[in-house]
């Protein structure tokens, strides 16, 4: 356990908690470090969050399940007696997955728009990750842009709404 102190402009003394990998033992400590550490929640359902597509950790009956789900076809891939060895696993399973921490800021077709976000990106100091992907033919290529981790925090204003 790490605590972080400070004091406010009035003086007042501050103790910030932040849990340590080698804390989490319940499916909520995980859903709190995942969230403390800026993983976006679309692709892993830990705790009960709805995702579309991806990997997930839930509790039937007192078993825990770690599984897969696409188009709402979900497949149970692995069984956990206890919730500390589910969490355990899922966490590394979580923190091995390179794609895991990358928040979508957007798909670009214009280079120039590309290099316009990731000049602000550059400034800001914010780490990111790119890559092109074909969007309507193998002639129509988009590059994604991608935050790491908290960067997004800093990089909110820069998020494309399609």
């Amino acid at each position: 356990m790490q605590y972080c102190v400070y004091l406010s402009s009035y003086n007042e003394l501050y103790a910030i908690y932040e849990m340590t990998e080698t804390e989490i033992k319940t499916v909520i400590e995980l859903e709190k470090w995942l969230k403390e550490n800026c993983y976006p929640m679309n692709n892993y359902s830990i705790n009960g969050n709805a995702i579309y597509e991806g990997f997930g950790l839930e509790n039937n009956g007192g078993l825990f399940q770690w599984f897969y789900t696409e188009r709402g076809d979900k497949q149970t891939l692995e069984y956990f007696a206890t919730e500390k060895e589910a969490v355990e696993y899922a966490f590394k399973k979580i923190k091995s997955d390179e794609h895991a921490n990358r928040n979508y800021i957007g798909m670009y077709k214009s280079d120039q728009e590309v290099e316009q976000i990731l000049s602000e990106l550059k400034k800001r100091g914010i780490e990111y990750w790119t890559d092109k992907i074909p969007n309507g033919g193998m002639n129509e290529w988009r590059t994604r842009i991608f935050v790491i981790g908290c960067g997004i925090k800093n990089a909110k204003d820069l998020v494309k709404n399609e």
